[in-house]
């Protein structure tokens, strides 16, 4: 028979949305939606403040042959974050659809978005490496006319799947290496963007086989973006999983790039976050621009 989960620090809102339950032992336990998951987390040196039990009542463990053990098996189900629904399901590589410790950022987006808006008639948004499309549907729920980009077919399916979820049509889908679209866009001279959203992979492959490594390609991509930006734009926001990349080396990256004049930069950690009493977890590193017309106080 099952055990029942004891946890007592979850929100009341927790079997649709996304919790962190505990870290430590370089694991996380973590709820989505009604399933709670152990997966590993190597930035996680200290101990579990939960007992073994709580641990061992997990609906599933991501194990070091990458596949994921499950008490009884679930193909998918969906949670809501930042007020976005997404399609969930267990990948080879850990991933369930979607990255939580990028919810702030999400809302961040859309608030950019929604205060644009106010002062013109239409945002133009393009999102790269676009993934499940977390940062698409927040663009777009918030009014923005969205690009996704991303060279993974099955990725964009998926984001188109999360689309439909939210009642969002209307998103440009682009299955593409982002180098070749960012090439393209420039020669055509036609599309021009007041927000573009960048999250780029340590390694990835285009749809073609394309290399790219996130130490010499990144900057490029940098550059390409900010040409693409529109004579008033409105944000740049670039996000790194990598873990040798640090939030202060991506301001750094901003500032030679975009400058300080027209703008204001700033960076941090995402962090996945719980309840009261548990340790937040730092899971990437972000740095954004914004223009010093559009800067919202936080």
């Amino acid at each position: 028979m099952q055990k029942k989960h004891p946890y007592s620090n979850i929100n009341s809102d927790a079997p649709s949305t996304y919790a962190l339950l505990d870290s430590g032992g370089q694991k996380k336990l973590e709820q989505f939606g009604p399933y709670r998951l152990v997966r590993p987390a190597s930035q996680a040196i200290w101990q579990p403040r939960l007992g073994k039990e709580e641990w061992e009542c997990a609906d599933a463990i991501f194990t070091r042959k990458g596949r994921y053990q499950w008490v009884k098996k679930v193909p998918e189900w969906t949670i809501t974050l930042a007020g976005v629904t997404f399609k969930l399901s267990p990948t080879p590589f850990g991933h369930v659809g979607i990255f939580p410790e990028q919810k702030k950022l999400w809302l961040w987006i859309a608030k950019m978005v929604e205060k644009g808006l106010v002062q013109r008639d239409r945002i133009s948004i393009l999102n790269l490496f676009a993934y499940s499309g977390g940062a698409t549907l927040a663009a777009a729920k918030a009014g923005a006319e969205v690009c996704h980009v991303d060279a993974s077919k099955g990725m964009v399916s998926w984001a188109r799947e999360n689309a439909t979820l939210n009642h969002l049509d209307g998103i440009r889908w682009i299955v593409d290496d982002v180098r070749k679209f960012l090439d393209r866009e420039l020669r055509r001279g036609k599309n021009r963007y007041d927000g573009i959203i960048l999250d780029p992979p340590t390694h990835g492959r285009g749809c073609q086989g394309e290399v790219f490594t996130l130490e010499n390609d990144l900057l490029q991509v940098v550059k390409a973006c900010h040409q693409l930006l529109s004579p008033s734009p409105l944000f740049f926001l670039l996000t790194s999983h990598t873990p040798h990349v640090t939030s202060l080396g991506l301001h750094h990256l901003l500032t030679q790039i975009f400058g300080m004049g027209e703008g204001s930069i700033d960076h941090g950690e995402m962090l996945l976050e719980g309840g009261a009493g548990v340790y937040p977890l730092s899971s990437g590193v972000f740095a954004r621009w914004r223009s010093r017309a559009d800067t919202i106080l936080e």
